[in-house]
């Protein structure tokens, strides 16, 4: 018996104020997620100090976030298509907002890494949720363009606000409120949605074929997990074999539904020029700014002696260039043409990162100010690139296209971390002087070695005879940002050389379907 799909009747078009009203509510609740990444890094010092975690436990309170959103993206997007994105994402504040409170009865580390697990759930349910909503809200090709743009730029400026906004609340409360603090935003969202946002349904969802859950969920977490783990520790066996065991579950998952007939993602979309050339634009831009405000962060506040909410406001720039640049990206790209933005955002953040890395030692803040709002400049080229994706997928797919770019958003963090973390971390360890740790002991020797932070707080505990080893520490790190910034620079030009040839020269992002 063929399977008979019931035909979706298109809802009525809604007013111009409800529409762009609904595109506030999906990006508050966006900035809200994304600012939640960023937010532990300034947290994590105080979390250890009250909850003292051993080194394992540490490691899990800053994975099982990520791990749980790459692992549901997909199924999440499948589900909601199905059964309805306006449903799924309440549902998703309802799971963050529940997730935040559980902050209040957190007495150990395990605790919070369940929180942190289901904050992960909630993520995943909201953010190809909202991008997939933009693409139905808005029917017409011209002005949809426009409400991706800010979508983009929206997701982009979050990274950036999410350490301001976690200084300002480590200045005055402890570590539990940055997880409290989203507690009314998504109650009120909850309301704005019911209100606001129309129910909107797939008319031709995928398949929720239960092999293709396991080997995407399985083959997400364990990327992820593999690349965190060989950052850790290096080449080690077990990771490599991880990580090839996870490449295969993704291999397998992508050509089973390139065989379906109705796939769980449709991963067709990738054999698009300007939907590759828009998930690469993605890719690359979140690879570079995921190490760019990890590492920064770090020189702010353990290189210059910031205090958290001196080092979330240093990184301003960044956030008020591309909160400028973002939403006028799809209107310059309808003049000089799509890929001219892509090209050009991909040109400017590889122009702030390069910057970063010429700048004469020690790093003057001021150069460093000129970089990062270089960088927001160049999340111009998000902006576009989210409509690039969504308007070259058909609206029944807007939940595959979500679930692909998000996917290049949440992997880019990952890989930005690990690969650039990295090289950053080794550059630091060849800079520490070869005799400077002989008066230390071994375990103070190794964690000085393992990080800047580690250093820092042995110096402290080492008195007068520490000056010598904070200084050289703080000297390596510098010179590991600025070869991580050359780094970061020649990875953005040169997906700035592939995405020219891969962009159609014509490509419209008010055209699409």
């Amino acid at each position: 018996m063929s399977h008979i799909r019931t035909p979706v009747s298109p809802a009525p078009p809604l007013s111009r104020r409800r529409r762009w009203a609904g595109l506030a509510v999906l990006s508050a609740s966006l900035l809200v997620v994304v600012m939640d990444m960023t937010i532990l890094n300034l947290a994590l010092p105080s979390i250890t100090r009250d909850l003292e975690p051993g080194s394992v436990e540490l490691l899990w309170m800053v994975d099982a976030y990520p791990l749980a959103l790459a692992g549901l993206l997909v199924t999440a997007s499948v589900l909601a298509d199905r059964w309805g994105r306006r449903r799924m994402l309440m549902g998703g504040f309802a799971v963050f907002a529940l997730a935040s409170l559980g902050a209040l009865v957190v007495t150990g580390p395990l605790g919070l890494i369940a929180v942190r697990a289901l904050l992960g759930v909630g993520g995943a349910m909201i953010m190809p949720t909202t991008l997939s909503l933009v693409r139905t809200l808005f029917t017409d090709p011209r002005e949809r363009a426009t409400a991706l743009g800010v979508w983009g730029s929206t997701a982009a400026v979050g990274a950036a606000l999410g350490p301001i906004a976690g200084g300002v609340l480590l200045e005055h409360w402890s570590w539990p409120a940055a997880f409290l603090v989203n507690v009314p935003v998504m109650a009120a969202a909850l309301v704005a949605a019911a209100l606001l946002l129309p129910e909107s349904r797939s008319a031709e969802p995928g398949v929720l074929d239960p092999a293709s859950v396991v080997l995407s969920v399985l083959g997400m977490v364990g990327f992820v997990y593999a690349v965190k783990q060989l950052a850790e520790d290096g080449l080690e066996a077990l990771s490599l074999a991880a990580l090839l065991l996870a490449l295969a579950l993704l291999v397998l998952f992508a050509r089973r539904n390139l065989a379906l007939a109705h796939p769980m993602l449709e991963v067709r979309l990738l054999g698009q020029r300007s939907f590759s050339a828009g998930v690469l634009t993605a890719l690359a831009t979140s690879i570079a700014m995921a190490a760019l405000f990890l590492l920064v962060s770090q020189w702010l506040q353990l290189v210059q002696g910031w205090s958290p909410l001196q080092s979330g406001l240093a990184l301003l720039p960044a956030a008020v260039t591309g909160v400028l640049a973002g939403p006028f990206a799809p209107a310059v790209a309808a003049r000089t043409g799509a890929r001219a933005v892509l090209v050009g955002g991909l040109v400017s953040g590889g122009l702030g990162f390069a910057l970063i890395g010429v700048l004469p030692q020690p790093l003057p803040y001021a150069g460093v100010a000129v970089g990062l709002g270089l960088v927001g400049l160049g999340t111009a080229s998000l902006a576009v690139a989210s409509a690039v994706i969504m308007s070259a997928a058909p609206a029944d797919h807007a939940g595959s296209a979500a679930a692909i770019e998000e996917s290049s958003y949440e992997l880019g963090a990952v890989l930005g971390v690990a690969v650039l973390g990295s090289l950053a971390a080794a550059v630091y360890r060849a800079g520490l002087p070869v005799g400077g740790l002989d008066t230390l002991s071994p375990a103070d020797a190794a964690a000085a070695r393992e990080s800047v932070g580690g250093a820092v707080e042995i110096s402290v505990r080492s008195g007068p005879d520490g000056a010598a080893l904070l200084v050289a520490a703080q000297e390596a790190f510098t010179e590991a940002l600025a070869v991580t910034g050359l780094a970061g620079g020649a990875l953005m030009l040169v997906a700035a050389l592939v995405v020219a040839r891969l962009a159609p020269r014509d490509l419209d992002v008010s055209a699409g379907h």
